[in-house]
């Protein structure tokens, strides 16, 4: 049964080919080979795009938004302004029929069309993408009116994108994702008012817990919790919040903390009209802050999806820590765990574990404290620094265990144990692991360590298309993400195990633009390169990776990748040896 779907078509070619060709083969070639690798690889994936087909001089490329593609395209003509190789480009949104990995119908033949309406170096799109874009991208609009394309049944109104109107500041650079098709909302960090900086983890973990709650309902749109905190300690205005996170709703408040009292305030706002929909005020004494928490996740819920039903709404009713102390020792060492796998920092790693020792020796069942325990230990794994793997991976699945036991509809706590698993010497865990991580999925669907988490897992497993999917999900429920390396760094692996070499490289690249000392984005890269043929590339990047992460490096080239999938591994390993010098370029030939 042949599938559907809407999506968002991008088709662009060189202008005069054929002529650049016959006038110097060689050189043209190469300036193709450099625009794509440059220029359009690296604004595709910035863009959120898929390019699922490429025709000699031409590509064509799938967005889930119209906002996307005709900011893609924008970013291509821009950086391609002084080529040598003009581009003409042409955007269209309508159905499409999917086959494989290849896309065609009317969306794809409409786009290829208006393609070949526009000037070089130009865009043009369709009216059915100008309806979508009009109020979202700050550019002007030449109305070319209804054209006849060649055997499309009917005429389609066509729009040349004439330039920006304004300039863009570089913070702004990204494109404003476009609204999703249900109620979605950006809980902002709630301001610390007891002037006790210490207070900060608390005031933080208790913003997390609300949008950790609240990512667990599907009939939401919940930006992921690190987007939300870039805007902490800044005063920003409500509406560019909206815009640049593409929600319709965001959440502020402030916790007070004095004594034995606490004061939490909350209003959500209408972000497009701004409009306070709903406020509140509680003082309680402190040990009620977690019923406060349910009371206000509650609120939320009501107010801006009236639909969802009680049941649904009763999911927000789960275990509280049974000591406040406990709690606060436990948030921070969550957090560190996490700043320590985005830094790669052992050092903070080990601080992690001693916090989350700390807390569990107040409060044995705390769910926080095991996680952070959980995470620790899998990146020590990870990143080769754990003194003795047994151990650590003995404490860390014990842990995971003990969460999941304590709290199950606990999404981080499945998730975790799924990504641990995997590491298992037991190489039969890998059914458990997929399990456990969909598991964490399904309880917890739009929040960050569940895509990224079940997206590894997959890979792993060997459905790496399945991850990619996982991973710009993610990359949409977090468009300011701080842990982008990891992201790219993930969709890198994905797509080398997919055999899509050119993506792979695209996004290693990226990452270790924004994190130069990740060894695994280096070594994805090399291997990427000897996919390609390029050997001495590889070798440059696998030199890098040795420069930083020596002890990794020496850990992979043993074979000790986690995948599961025979063939994935095979390739793996074989590319990095080459990389390496230990085999022969021309036994990746078979393998390709």
């Amino acid at each position: 049964m042949t599938e559907r779907r809407l999506a968002a078509i991008l088709v662009a070619d060189v202008v005069g080919y054929s002529r650049l060709i016959g006038a110097d083969e060689s050189g043209t070639l190469a300036r193709l080979h450099s625009l794509r690798q440059d220029v359009i690889a690296p604004s595709i994936a910035k863009h959120s795009g898929r390019l699922f087909k490429t025709v000699g001089d031409g590509f064509l490329v799938e967005f889930a938004s119209a906002v996307q593609a005709v900011t893609c395209a924008m970013a291509i003509q821009k950086a391609n302004s002084t080529g040598s190789l003009p581009l003409r480009i042409g955007v269209h949104v309508g159905d499409v029929m999917v086959q494989g990995d290849d896309l065609m119908g009317d969306g794809v033949n409409i786009a290829a069309r208006i393609e070949g309406l526009a000037e070089p170096g130009g865009v043009t799109i369709s009216r059915a993408v100008h309806e979508q874009v009009r109020d979202r991208i700050d550019v002007g609009f030449e109305d070319k009116g209804e054209i006849e394309l060649k055997n499309i049944a009917r005429p389609v109104h066509v729009y040349a994108v004439v330039g920006a109107k304004a300039a863009v500041s570089p913070n702004e650079a990204t494109p404003a994702p476009a609204l999703p098709d249900k109620p979605s909302i950006a809980v902002l960090p709630f301001l610390n008012m007891s002037g006790d900086p210490e207070q900060e983890y608390f005031t933080d973990g208790i913003t997390e817990d609300i949008i950790t709650e609240l990512s667990r309902f599907r009939s939401l749109f919940v930006i992921a919790r690190n987007s939300s905190f870039t805007y902490k300690g800044k005063s920003p205005d409500i509406r560019q919040v909206a815009r640049q996170l593409g929600v319709r709703y965001v959440l502020e408040g402030s916790i007070r903390k004095s004594a034995n009292r606490i004061r939490v305030t909350g209003q959500l706002i209408d972000a497009p009209t701004g409009t306070h929909i709903w406020a509140e005020r509680y003082d309680r004494v402190l040990e009620d802050i977690f019923a406060v928490q349910e009371e206000v996740t509650q609120a939320i819920v009501r107010a801006i999806a009236p639909y969802i039903s009680e049941a649904e709404v009763a999911k927000v009713r789960r275990r509280r820590p049974d000591s406040l102390s406990a709690y606060e020792i436990a948030v921070r060492a969550y957090a560190r765990a996490w700043d320590a796998w985005v830094k790669s920092d052992g050092t903070l790693c080990n601080e992690a574990i001693g916090e989350a020792r700390a807390a569990l020796a107040i409060d044995p069942d705390s769910t926080i404290a095991l996680n952070a325990l959980t995470l620790s230990q899998t990146q020590h794994l990870m990143r080769a620094t754990a003194l003795d793997r047994d151990e650590a991976f003995r404490d860390g699945i014990t842990a995971a265990r003990r969460s999941i036991e304590v709290d199950r509809a606990d999404g981080t706590g499945h998730t975790l144990n799924g990504v641990l698993l995997t590491l298992a010497p037991e190489q039969h865990s890998i059914g458990e692991a997929l399990d456990s991580a969909r598991r964490g999925h399904d309880l917890n669907p739009h929040n960050m360590v569940s895509l990224m988490g079940l997206a590894y897992v997959e890979t792993v497993a060997g459905n790496p298309e399945s991850a990619i999917e996982h991973l710009l999900h993610a990359l949409r429920v977090s468009p300011r993400e701080p842990m982008r390396p990891n992201l790219h760094q993930q969709l890198a692996m994905a797509c080398f195990s997919a055999q899509q070499y050119a993506n792979s490289v695209t996004y290693a690249q990226l990452g270790i633009d924004e994190a130069p000392g990740l060894p695994s984005l280096h070594v994805y890269l090399a291997m990427s390169y000897v996919a390609l043929g390029e050997i001495e590339r590889a070798k440059a990047a696998l030199g890098a990776a040795r420069r930083v992460g020596p002890e990794f490096v020496e850990r992979v080239l043993t074979g000790t990748f986690p995948h599961r999938n025979p063939e994935h591994l095979r390739r793996m390993t074989t590319f990095l040896h080459i990389a390496a010098g230990l085999e022969d370029p021309s036994t990746a030939e078979a393998l390709r």
